[in-house]
């Protein structure tokens, strides 16, 4: 009984201790800090007392523990804003909201790392501060890596390639504009001018940098600054004209929070933004937000607060909200809110900052996870967290600033990008950012236009651009000039006429690059475009790859390419040119052949057809007279046998071959200009050791070094067409070339004033010539455009025919030079199968002998009378005897007709000599 009792006591104080360490407390602190006198400072400030009400009156969180928010006022320093940070720190509380500076939250967020206290930011929006160095940091609104995401959509819809990034030069400005070029890069665009504002600037420094942005070409110009500096930029920016038309401004969220904020909106800040496209934090509509809306309102009419609600209150409100749900769930987990002293804080001697104050929060890490963990729908939305951090869904409303206040003109959503239906109902669809899906409402762009901004102007305030122009001592009819003013050609006609199509006036100068007498370096102008020395260049420029690393190229207008030139020379006249078609081999093989063929249509006709009989002179005749006659189908004689006439057909077909490729031949060697050099074509001149020669200063060096390892040493630089007909004629063994390499235009030239070159083997490279601009240049697509309706047009076809004439020497015939004679390789497969044939006929032809041979031996021994004894005697005698060689010689040489006459006589005759015999042996006996 009494160790039931002891049992019965030891669960009892079990319980109590159990009790006793799951107790709630009473109260909990939680710290905020922000700019109490800031636009966001005073929505977030009234947003954070309703909301702690909120959660104090409601009974499903926190409950039986109050919310007791501990405030202070970071006074838009980021040294007042760090001290007062760690005054929170010493009122051990568990979390901390704010703050709404990016630049403090850096700071702070080393801060609470160390004491292991989470930072929930309603306002600092930086995307570096997700970075992993700064675990203990939460953001409860949305990144501006988002925000950045929605202006290069926008950028993208309106088809701007580049934009100039006017920012405050501290750690939100910076943050916001790395994320916007990295956006702006995954849409092809790019920032082409960061205009860096210092914090607190003056309007004269602020002057000073938008002036300088004015210089560059764009103008597209996204303002991410704070609200103090933002207006002071759009008061300078109106004095500097740059709030007319042709000009876009972009502005993230923070004017939005202003215009928010301003219960009563001063006329003449407001038309300093007109037709500014504005983003602002898209919080979906429901009761909830509305009640909220109604509370503040309420609550600021009562304190006679002119301020007005943003975007930034209703994140305040829901973090306070996050803050308790977390701390509930810690509580209910049996968590208990403990501190204790961090051992690397320390007071050193004689300091008077009492850093042993702060204490590290025990439950800072349990206390994170349960933030993380957070899932409710508040006035913003649904309140969630990604695996990076981030709010789930986030969204932005697109307006336009006119008159008195702004007009919606669409939402963003990482979801299905731009679109006039909200993010909410399309979050219940399929996700669609292709860009026929994106869409937004018209604008009224600065100075009240309805017609979209080009987005780009020429730099430098207006001054002409300057182009460069090679000038060369040859082929003037490309390019020429004595001067920026006396600038005429091919090229010039071309870029002149795609100038005035364009759809808006553009002034140029041109600058001459050379001295007439030797060829400028084509590739160090193209380097003097990208280094902004230049801004087009225009000429007789080949579009290669080593150029488009470094410009922007238009459309080509000429189609080009690398062709060779040799020196050819007429074929001489011979009294034996009949003789070159063929080789002394082909001849040879051929008279032969034709010699066999008529000795097996002989021989396969001899037995059989009378017109190959008669006197041994006779038939050689015929042999001869048959095979040669077959050329000219004159043939008199009749086939008759199955073999021969098999043979004839296939010697017929051989026949033809060859006295159409001896026409053809012939009549090229007689006509066609012949090679000196015997470079036929690429191949063959990769494979020498002769001297080539190229156009210094063009890309064709380096093509034949590097594409097709030809060596230095072989290499010649020419400079003008005499040049180029100088070398050629000299040779290679009179220090000339064996022929140049250069293109198709420039060769065309050539050979319309020197007739004794041609071009050999086939273009082998494609390209064309194009006008070179600096990278990313907009006029480099419009010149295109340009360009291709010159093209349609036919204009660009007519300028051609008024540079380039028809040739003045060039040969009639485009017939190819080169090495004509046919050889034995030429035709040895179709003399094989000839021979082949005849062969084939004469193994058939013997084998008939043979056979018939034996036929006819076996009935002649059969034939001949003989004694009993002596029988077997003759028979082998007379076998022997027909066996010869010259039987078998007579026995071909006899008629088919008189061998089956023959053979048919002697069976008769047989029977005859029997029946005489049995009739003298019955007299006999008789």
């Amino acid at each position: 009984m009494g160790a039931t009792r002891l049992v019965i006591l030891f669960w009892a104080l079990s319980a109590v201790d159990v009790a006793l360490a799951g107790a709630r407390p009473s109260e909990v602190a939680v710290g905020a800090l922000f700019t109490y006198d800031s636009s966001i400072g005073r929505a977030a400030q009234l947003a954070i007392e309703l909301a702690v009400d909120d959660v104090n009156a409601e009974g499903t969180v926190l409950s039986g523990t109050k919310l007791n928010m501990v405030t202070q006022d970071s006074k838009c320093s980021g040294f007042l804003g760090t001290i007062e940070a760690f005054q929170l720190m010493e009122k051990n509380v568990v979390a901390v909201i704010g703050p709404q500076s990016s630049g403090i939250g850096h700071v702070i967020s080393h801060v609470v790392n160390e004491l292991h206290v989470p930072l929930l930011s309603f306002a600092a929006t930086d995307p570096t501060l997700s970075a992993s160095e700064y675990p203990y940091f939460l953001r409860t609104t949305i990144s501006d890596y988002f925000q950045m995401n929605a202006v290069a959509s926008i950028v993208d819809y309106y088809q701007w390639k580049r934009v100039t990034a006017i920012f405050v030069d501290d750690d939100y400005g910076r943050g916001g504009v790395l994320a916007l070029g990295d956006a702006l890069a995954a849409k092809r665009a790019k920032i082409s001018y960061k205009a860096a504002i210092p914090p607190n600037s003056n309007l004269d420094v602020i002057n000073d940098v938008l002036f300088r942005a004015n210089m560059m070409e764009s103008r597209v110009m996204v303002v991410h600054a704070n609200p103090d500096t933002g207006m002071r930029i759009f008061s300078v920016a109106n004095k500097l004209q740059m709030m007319t038309s042709g000009y876009v401004w972009i502005v993230t969220d923070w004017l939005a929070a202003v215009l928010g904020s301003s219960a009563s909106r001063d006329i003449k800040d407001m038309s300093d933004i007109q037709g500014l496209i504005v983003l602002r934090q898209h919080t979906p509509e429901s009761d909830a937000k509305n009640k909220f809306i109604s509370k503040w309102n309420s609550l600021a009419r009562s304190r006679n607060i002119n301020s007005g609600l943003n975007s930034y209150g209703f994140y305040a409100y829901d973090t306070v909200w996050t803050v308790a749900r977390a701390i509930d769930q810690f509580l209910n987990s049996g968590q208990q809110i403990n501190f204790s002293t961090d051992p690397t804080l320390y007071d050193s001697n004689g300091s008077t900052m009492h850093l042993s104050t702060l204490k590290l929060f025990d439950g800072g890490e349990q206390m994170l996870r349960q933030l993380l963990l957070t899932n409710f729908t508040g006035v913003t939305g649904p309140v969630q967290y990604d695996s990076d951090r981030n709010l789930v869904r986030p969204a932005y409303d697109i307006l336009n600033i006119g008159g008195s206040g702004s007009r919606f003109i669409g939402y963003w959503s990482n979801h299905s990008g731009l679109s006039v239906a909200a993010p909410e109902i399309l979050y219940q669809k399929q996700p669609n950012t292709s860009t026929s899906a994106q869409q937004l409402y018209n604008v009224v762009w600065p100075g009240g236009s309805t017609t979209t901004p080009r987005g780009w102007v020429f730099p430098n305030n207006g001054q002409p651009l300057r182009v460069g122009v090679p000038i060369k001592s040859s082929f003037k009819e490309l390019v020429s000039g004595k001067g920026p003013d006396n600038v005429r050609g091919y090229c010039i006609d071309i870029f002149n006429a795609a100038a005035k199509l364009l759809p808006y006036p553009v002034t140029y100068q041109f600058v001459t690059i050379g001295d007439g007498t030797r060829n400028p370096i084509y590739i160090d102008i193209i380097r003097r475009v990208a280094a902004n020395s230049l801004d087009a260049a225009v000429g007789d420029f080949a579009i290669v790859r080593n150029g488009t690393q470094l410009a922007e190229y238009t459309q080509p207008y000429i189609e080009s390419g690398l062709v060779i030139v040799a020196p050819v020379k007429k074929a001489t006249r011979s009294a034996w040119a009949f003789l070159k078609p063929f080789t002394l081999e082909m001849w040879c093989v051929t008279g032969a052949l034709f010699i066999l063929v008529g000795i097996v249509v002989w021989l396969l006709e001899h037995r059989i057809n009378e017109e190959f009989r008669g006197p041994p002179r006779r038939q050689i005749t015929t042999i001869f007279w048959f095979s040669f006659s077959t050329m000219f189908y004159s043939h008199r004689q009749n086939i008759v046998s199955a073999l021969g006439r098999f043979v004839l057909i296939i010697w017929l077909f051989v026949v033809l071959i060859i006295t159409s490729s001896y026409t053809a031949s012939l009549t090229s060697i007689l006509t066609v200009q012949q090679l000196e050099t015997g470079i036929t074509g690429l191949n063959s001149l990769i494979s020498s050791s002769l001297p080539i020669g190229y156009q210094a200063g063009k890309f064709t060096k380096r093509y034949l070094t590097q594409n097709l390892n030809i060596p230095m040493s072989r290499l010649v630089p020419l400079n003008t067409a005499q040049e180029y007909a100088d070398a050629l004629n000299r040779g290679p063994k009179h220090g000339g070339v064996a022929a140049i390499v250069d293109e198709k235009p420039y060769i065309d030239i050539f050979l319309s004033n020197y007739c004794n070159f041609r071009i050999v083997g086939q273009q082998f490279t494609r390209e064309g010539w194009g006008f070179a601009f600096q990278r990313d240049s907009p006029l480099a697509e419009d010149m295109s455009t340009a360009i291709l309706q010159l093209s349609e047009s036919g204009q660009l076809e007519r300028i051609h025919d008024e540079w380039f004439s028809r040739p003045s020497c060039a040969s009639d015939d485009d017939s190819e030079v080169g090495e004509t004679r046919l050889g034995l390789r030429s035709f040895s497969g179709l003399f094989l199968i000839c021979a082949l044939i005849c062969l084939f006929a004469l193994v058939v032809f013997f084998t008939r002998i043979y056979w018939q041979y034996k036929q006819y031996s076996n009935f002649e021994a059969a034939g001949e009378p003989s004694a009993p004894d002596a029988d077997s005697v003759r028979r082998q005698q007379r076998l022997s005897s027909l066996g010869s060689f010259k039987e078998l010689i007579q026995f071909v040489d006899k008629k088919e007709e008189e061998v089956r006459r023959k053979m048919k006589r002697r069976p008769s005759d047989k029977d005859n000599q029997a029946a005489g015999s049995s009739y003298a042996t019955s007299v006999d006996s008789a």
